[in-house]
C-alpha cells in the first residue's frame, strides 16, 4: 500500500476588484450610506431588464450583505454587486457627476455595446467566463 501524503493548502491568489470606484463615487457612497435612515451596508449595484436599448444600472441602499455579493470595499466605501450582475460589470468603474441638471453615478463599463439616446438604458454583453 502507498501512502500519499497531502501538501499543505496553497493559498489562493487574491482576486482583483470586479469594479473600482473613482474618488467622486466612494465620496458620494460613504455620504449616502452615513446618512441612511436604517442599517446600511452599502450600496447594491446591479442590472435589470428594461429601458430602449434592453437593460439598466440599478443602485439601491443595503441592509445587509447577502452571501452570494460580489463585495468591493475602495476608496473606504462598500458596494455590493447583485449575483446576477457580476459578468456584466466586471472591468468597471463607478464615476459621480454632478451637472447643472442632475447628479447621478455613471458606469464606464467596458462591457456595454449600445446605450439609448438618452443614457439611462445600455445594452451589455457578460464577461466571458473564460477570460
Amino acid at each position: 500500500m502507498v501512502e500519499l501524503q497531502s501538501s499543505p493548502p496553497r493559498s489562493r491568489r487574491p482576486r482583483p476588484q470586479a469594479v473600482r470606484l473613482t474618488e467622486a463615487a466612494a465620496a458620494r457612497i460613504r455620504q449616502l450610506t452615513e446618512a441612511a435612515s436604517g442599517p446600511c451596508a452599502g450600496l447594491r449595484i446591479g442590472v435589470k431588464n428594461g429601458g430602449c436599448a434592453g437593460q439598466e444600472y440599478t443602485v439601491e441602499y443595503a441592509d445587509r450583505i447577502e452571501p452570494l455579493d460580489e463585495v468591493v470595499e475602495d476608496k473606504g466605501a462598500t458596494v455590493l454587486i447583485d449575483p446576477k450582475a457580476v459578468l456584466f460589470l466586471i472591468g468597471s468603474e463607478i464615476d459621480f457627476q454632478v451637472t447643472d441638471l442632475a447628479s447621478k453615478f455613471v458606469f464606464n463599463n467596458p462591457n456595454q455595446t449600445d446605450a439609448c439616446g438618452c443614457g439611462e438604458s445600455v445594452t451589455l454583453t457578460p464577461v466571458s467566463q473564460a477570460d
